[in-house]
């Protein structure tokens, strides 16, 4: 029989943070910004930590551009090319600082991801990107990975559980990305019943990251300016968006229009649509989430 747990675990919609006194007299007082320095890289980061997804609908150069600016982070999605990457750190070299090249662990993923980090040296952060971080090949990739780039910043994930969280980082990982199912177009929990509520995840891997000196990422679920809020409040060090931050000019996606309305695609990169665009098609033996 499966093991069921007997604390009830919490998503963003379940809770409200309770509020406390404070010294400041008014929101304009509250200094954003934040500073880290991570356990295996040895790199820092100061800046407000928020990041765009990496989804081709995301975490494009043109969201890099535009959050840059207001010392915000990009995860920048993985199917732009070498080329791409040397004419956009021509364009805009003030915004590698901000941004992390990211990769998959499928055939050609390390030479590709290798090969842009070499062209670009300026580039401090690689992303390792799965939907599901449980695998052996993953933890893997994540150490071939720091082998190969041992002063490289690299974010890891997606995971919900501490024993995942410090595997990851005794890998060589930095910043493990928590969050499984809890995406506003993803399918994952009802197609595979596969997840984690999302603000007990984060409570839970915040304390194993901090324990070994990791930092973590809260990834998915935040539908508004408070879930941000929760997740910081849960021990996230940085917060990730997609949907928020989907539907932008600095978005991707093609715009379609509907009864007369003008909409701007937005998917998740497992579903159909993205399947379709980057490997033309879904596998015989895969499923499209959405």
């Amino acid at each position: 029989m499966p093991r069921i747990e007997n604390d009830i675990k919490l998503d963003f919609k379940d809770v409200l943070l309770r509020p406390k006194r404070s010294t400041l007299k008014s929101r304009s007082e509250v200094d954003l910004m934040r500073s880290f320095t991570f356990r295996n890289s040895k790199g820092s980061y100061r800046g407000i930590p928020i990041i765009a997804a990496n989804m081709d609908t995301v975490g494009t150069f043109e969201m890099a551009v535009a959050l840059h600016q207001f010392t915000l982070f990009t995860t920048v999605h993985k199917h732009y090319t070498v080329d791409d990457w040397l004419e956009f750190a021509e364009k805009h070299p003030e915004c590698l600082e901000s941004v992390a090249v990211s990769t998959g662990t499928g055939d050609g993923d390390f030479e590709k991801i290798s090969a842009v980090v070499e062209a670009v040296p300026q580039l401090k952060y690689i992303c390792v990107d799965v939907a599901n971080g449980y695998s052996e090949h993953f933890v893997h990739f994540v150490r071939d990975v720091r082998e190969k780039f041992p002063s490289h910043t690299i974010m890891a994930g997606n995971v919900v559980t501490g024993e995942m969280v410090e595997e990851l980082i005794l890998a060589g990982a930095d910043i493990i990305k928590v969050g499984i199912g809890p995406g506003s177009v993803c399918t994952t929990r009802k197609k595979t019943g596969v997840g984690y509520p999302q603000l007990s995840a984060v409570i839970e891997c915040a304390d194993a990251a901090h324990g070994l000196g990791g930092h973590i990422i809260s990834d998915g679920g935040c539908t508004c300016p408070g879930d941000v809020s929760k997740a910081f409040g849960a021990g996230a060090d940085f917060v990730m968006l997609g949907g928020m931050l989907a539907g932008h000019s600095e978005s991707g996606g093609e715009i379609i229009e509907k009864n007369g309305k003008k909409y701007k695609m937005f998917y998740g990169m497992s579903s159909d649509t993205a399947m379709k665009k980057h490997a033309g098609g879904v596998a015989d033996y895969r499923l499209a989430l959405v």
